[in-house]
């Protein structure tokens, strides 16, 4: 699997088969954050663009020393908003035989409510899944595998960090002007939600609410996927303003907090904490699978038998 994030683009070699969980094997990864290397039309930059190639074709040489015999490669916001992302699209395709499959904002969300109704079962009744990106905040929420609504906001921590956020200790007023932009945002579409009914379980995937969560008291990475994690709104929001007057370098030395990310840190927080606020949540599971995890348990699912490749990756 070839996952071209907002953050990270991430090859991942996983053993999966129908009925079975799909295991990580071998990941190649680097943090090229597509997302804040635009330009002022918002085009990915030239430079951005070399980095993504170069990272797709060493992702190909992995593939090949790794016996890999189905190659699942797609490409979330970053590429999917940029102001050149047919051109980026036709020069990877070009340079390196890679066809990316580009999906929407809403299927970025229904997959990963696949996965997290798969990993938390029907037990869990109406789950809501909050979900934030490099590009992009995902809100799902429905009582069966696909859910009844799927939404997909530009709240992402990394665009918002390019856009309001650029110096290393954040400006006070643009914390505040990004606060009110980000709640006047998902108040657009907590109605939406709200007539679906109050959620039995509410849930958060991403890499962005994991460190969160472990920023306040969560266990660590290292005590493995089945230990349960939790992020408590009261935590969070505790965090905001200390995280409002710290460096980036500062950030980077709070534990499960990685350098990469730790720019982004605030503005992810600023929308958990809104999303949290206004749907009225006090806290949220955190659960291991997301984007890449329903992505391979849908290319299963659509396997006619074992062994069978289906031509189909994303059905919606």
């Amino acid at each position: 699997m070839l996952d071209v994030g907002s953050n990270t683009v991430h090859f991942l070699v996983v053993d999966a088969h129908r009925g079975a969980a799909p295991l990580p094997a071998y990941s190649h990864k680097a943090e090229l954050r597509l997302a804040e290397l635009l330009d002022a039309q918002g085009a990915i930059r030239d430079d951005g663009v070399a980095r993504l190639i170069d990272m797709v074709a060493s992702s190909l040489r992995v593939a090949e020393d790794k016996g890999v015999v189905d190659l699942l490669p797609f490409a979330t916001s970053a590429v999917r908003e940029a102001a050149n992302g047919e051109s980026v699209l036709r020069r990877v395709r070009e340079e390196t035989g890679v066809e990316l499959t580009v999906l929407a904002g809403q299927d970025e969300a229904r997959l990963t409510f696949l996965a997290v109704r798969r990993w938390f079962g029907w037990s869990s009744g109406r789950l809501l899944d909050l979900d934030i990106g490099g590009g992009s905040l995902e809100i799902a929420c429905g009582i069966d595998e696909q859910p009844d609504i799927a939404i997909s906001l530009p709240l992402g921590a990394g665009r918002l960090t390019a856009s309001w956020l650029p110096g290393d200790v954040a400006d006070p007023e643009a914390v505040r002007e990004l606060r009110r932009h980000i709640r006047a945002q998902i108040a657009g579409v907590v109605g939406e939600v709200a007539r679906l009914g109050p959620p039995d379980h509410a849930v958060a995937t991403s890499k962005t609410f994991k460190q969160l969560a472990r920023m306040t008291g969560a266990a660590p990475a290292e005590s493995g996927p089945l230990v349960p994690r939790k992020l408590s709104r009261s935590g969070l929001a505790a965090w905001v303003p200390r995280l409002a007057a710290m460096t980036a370098a500062e950030r980077a030395k709070i534990p499960g907090v990685s350098e990469g990310r730790a720019r982004q840190l605030l503005a992810g927080a600023l929308v958990a904490d809104a999303a949290m606020d206004l749907f009225g949540l006090d806290e949220l599971d955190i659960c291991p699978w997301a984007l890449r995890e329903g992505i391979i348990l849908r290319r299963l699912d659509s396997m006619e038998q074992p062994g069978t490749t289906a031509p189909a990756l994303l059905g919606a």
